[in-house]
C-alpha cells in the first residue's frame, strides 16, 4: 500500500498486471470503427443517429458491469479467505503434533518432523491441484521418495496428504501417545483442511453462467460499435478517440471481473499462493528449532536414570 501510494503514476502507467494488453485488440478496433464512421460522415452519408443514445440505457449496462466485477471479486476474496484457513489451521494443527506428541526416541522426533512436512505438502499439492498442474519438485523435498511416486499417480493428492497425516495421528493414539481428546482435536484441525480444499474447488469448478457472459459481451459491442453513430455530428474527427477510450474503460472494467473469477492461478492479479506456501514452509521449520517441554522432561529423566545407573556400578 505504501510502495502504491508513493509511484502512484508509475503503478498508474505500468503494463505487467495490467488488462490493457488483454483489451488492447479490441479497443482499437472500436476507435477504427469511430474513424470509419466519421469518414463516412464527411462523405455525406447519412450515419449520424443520435437516436441510438437509447438503445442500451447506460444504467442498465452499468449495474451489469457491476454485478459481473463484484461477483467476480466476492469468489477472489473468498478464495483468501479460505487460504488464510489453511495457513492458520495448518499453524494449529503443528503445534498440537510438536508439543502434544512425546519423542522419546531419535526415530519419534523425526516422525513428528515428516507429519509436519506433510503439513506444508497438504498446502503445495492443494495448489498444484488447483492450478490444475502436475505433482513437481516442489513437493519432493516434503515427503519421501516412496511418498513422491504414489503421489504423481494419484487423481487427488491433497487427499492422499490428508490421509497419511490422519494416519499418523491414529498410529499415535494406537501408541498411547494421544488420548482420545487430543486426536479429537487434531482430526478436527485436519477435517477444517479438507473443508478449505473442497472450498477452493467450488469455487474453481462453479463459473460465471456462460448465458451472463454472453449476454453482456453481446451488449458491450452493441453499445461500443453505436457510439460512433451517435456523437460523429458533434465530435466530427475526435469520434475515434473518443469512442477507443469509452471502450477502454468498459471493455477493461468486464476484462478485471474475468481476471479476478478465477483467484487460483499465476497471472499478476491472482492469489500469491507460492508466497503462502513458501510462508508456511519457514512457519513450520521455525517451530521444529523449538523444543517442547515433554522433550525436555524425557531427556532431564534419561540423564537421571543414567546417574543412578553409575552410582550403583
Amino acid at each position: 500500500m505504501f510502495t502504491e501510494k508513493r509511484h502512484w503514476f508509475r503503478v498508474a502507467l505500468q503494463l505487467k498486471g495490467s488488462v490493457i494488453p488483454s483489451i488492447r485488440g479490441r479497443t482499437i478496433a472500436c476507435g477504427l470503427f469511430g474513424v470509419l464512421i466519421t469518414l463516412l460522415f464527411y462523405l455525406k452519408f447519412p450515419v449520424a443517429l443520435p437516436m441510438l443514445a437509447s438503445l442500451i440505457p447506460n444504467i442498465v449496462l452499468g449495474l451489469l458491469l457491476v454485478f459481473r466485477t463484484n461477483t467476480a471479486y466476492e469468489r477472489f476474496w473468498e478464495g483468501r479467505k479460505l487460504w488464510g484457513a489453511i495457513v492458520n489451521t495448518t499453524r494449529n494443527l503443528a503445534r498440537h503434533i510438536w508439543i502434544v506428541v512425546p519423542a522419546e526416541t531419535p526415530g519419534d522426533r523425526e516422525s513428528k518432523v515428516a507429519a509436519l512436512k506433510l503439513l506444508v505438502a497438504f498446502a503445495v499439492a492443494t495448489k498444484l491441484h488447483l492450478r490444475q498442474e502436475q505433482i513437481n519438485d516442489e513437493l519432493a523435498g516434503l515427503i519421501s521418495p516412496a511418498k513422491f511416486r504414489k503421489l504423481q499417480s494419484m487423481n487427488h493428492p491433497p487427499l492422499e496428504v490428508a490421509f497419511w497425516i490422519g494416519d499418523y495421528l491414529q498410529q499415535q493414539y494406537s501408541r498411547k501417545r494421544l488420548d482420545s481428546y487430543q486426536l479429537t482435536t487434531m482430526q478436527e484441525l485436519l477435517n477444517a483442511l479438507v473443508d478449505c480444499l473442497g472450498g477452493c474447488e467450488r469455487i474453481l469448478k462453479t463459473p460465471m453462467p456462460m448465458a451472463y457472459s454472453i449476454h453482456l459481451k453481446q451488449l458491450l459491442l452493441l453499445y461500443c460499435l453505436s457510439l460512433p453513430f451517435q456523437m460523429v455530428e458533434t465530435l466530427g474527427w475526435w469520434t475515434g478517440a473518443v469512442v477507443a477510450l469509452i471502450s477502454f474503460t468498459l471493455f477493461g472494467i468486464e476484462e478485471i471481473g474475468i481476471e479476478i473469477e478465477n483467484p487460483f492461478g499465476r497471472d499478476p492479479n491472482d492469489l500469491p499462493l507460492d508466497a503462502i506456501c513458501d510462508t508456511m514452509l519457514r512457519n513450520i521449520e521455525d517451530l521444529m528449532t523449538l523444543t517442547p517441554c515433554t522433550e525436555n522432561y524425557h531427556a532431564v529423566a534419561e540423564e537421571g536414570l543414567e546417574e543412578v545407573s553409575r552410582a550403583k556400578v
